[in-house]
């Protein structure tokens, strides 16, 4: 039977730009062992007795090096299997506003970045649920 963990945290990061919205996706890995060359959200593991909020905070400083001018809890719960452990994941989501013009400094986790407008980010994520946070962040 499948467990269930609740020790992954993701993180949104957007800006405002003169035409709308930008959200920030990252590239993974060519070799990742899980999910290799897929676009996504930052994300990354609670550590100890680490909270979500400062493991979300820890995770964007290492995976992108960015401070965000505004950060929010998102009342959305993103949900994987991984297979390999028969693990379901429950993430907890957040949102990180970030000044327009920045630009992150990539960990050897991710190789390529871009900034996309809404229908693009929609076109590189692979997972549903990132996609729906993705909708939650637009709408506020």
């Amino acid at each position: 039977m499948s467990t269930i963990e609740c020790n992954i945290v993701e993180v949104c990061i957007f800006c405002f730009s003169e035409t709308g919205p930008m959200f920030l996706l990252l590239r993974r890995s060519k070799t990742d062992r899980i999910y290799p060359d897929t676009w996504q959200m930052v994300s990354g593991s609670i550590e100890g007795n680490e909270t979500a909020l400062k493991a979300s905070l820890r995770e964007l400083d290492e995976e992108t090096g960015l401070v965000p001018e505004r950060y929010w809890l998102v009342p959305h719960m993103n949900t994987f299997l991984n297979p390999k452990r028969d693990v379901v994941h429950i993430s907890a989501v957040f949102a990180a506003q970030v000044p327009v013009g920045s630009l992150p400094t990539l960990s050897p986790e991710h190789y390529e970045f871009e900034w996309c407008s809404m229908d693009r980010a929609k076109q590189l994520l692979v997972w549903p649920g990132q996609v729906q946070a993705l909708n939650i962040i637009h709408e506020y």
